[in-house]
């Protein structure tokens, strides 16, 4: 009686697969240190500086600066002053972005026309085009915002229309939402009080309070309420009886 081959036809042709997908990955160069140890930085940084841990990112960023600056190439130092640049204006900072400012005359199309958009200035479509995918339907649209998957792209989307004028009140909601849903406290704060800035404005006193509170809520950051002594709490009360 013969002995069966230990492999079927069917194996050897899936060990054949195999063999091929692994000399096919062998073929690809290894992805250099300074990119894996930038890109890792500008995540860990991004998030960072979204959550207030504003120690912890600063020195995130100056290893991904330090990273891309082994390679001489302005280009990729530029991109990463542009990655900082978006979280500041996803945590809907307005300042001006001065770490790309000192690189603008070496830099691209494609990172001079992100730079005017995190500017919140107008682009001409050409420009448009050479935006990040994410943000395109978003320069052309404020509404397209909502709809937006990634929540760090959405922020930077709201950010740069609360910049250029374009975000409505729908824009700051789903903004503080977003930053509330990834447990971004800086930038949940500064949503937040924009939201009370408006609400304040318009004399919705109701709103207003609510939103006080859940500041409140995460700048205490789960510390319990300081107690108070006897003679605080009779201060206090007899200050509300007062005209």
């Amino acid at each position: 009686m013969s002995i069966a081959h230990p492999f079927s036809h069917r194996s050897r042709w899936l060990l054949a697969a195999v063999v091929l997908a692994l000399a096919a990955c062998a073929d690809k160069p290894p992805v250099p240190d300074w990119k894996i140890n930038s890109y890792g930085s500008v995540q860990r940084a991004t998030d960072a500086q979204l959550s207030g841990k504003m120690r912890v990112a600063d020195q995130e960023w100056r290893t991904a600066r330090s990273e891309v600056s082994r390679t001489g190439s302005l280009e990729q130092l530029a991109r990463v002053e542009l990655s900082r640049c978006a979280a500041q204006v996803a945590g809907a900072q307005l300042e001006v972005c001065s770490g790309f400012e000192r690189l603008r005359a070496d830099a691209q199309p494609a990172e001079l026309a992100y730079a005017e958009y995190l500017a919140g200035r107008s682009l001409s479509a050409m420009q448009v085009a050479l935006l990040p995918e994410a943000q395109r339907k978003a320069a052309a649209d404020v509404n397209a915002i909502g709809s937006m998957a990634d929540p760090l792209s959405q922020l930077v989307a709201a950010g740069v229309a609360l910049k250029a004028g374009r975000a409505t009140p729908d824009t700051l909601v789903t903004a503080s939402d977003t930053a509330s849903a990834q447990g971004w406290s800086h930038a949940l704060l500064g949503w937040l009080n924009l939201r009370a800035e408006r609400a304040r404005a318009i004399g919705d006193t109701e709103l207003v309070s609510v939103l006080e509170r859940r500041m409140a809520l995460v700048q205490q950051q789960g510390q319990p309420e300081p107690s108070r002594n006897g003679n605080e709490i009779r201060n206090e009360k007899a200050s509300e009886k007062r005209p």
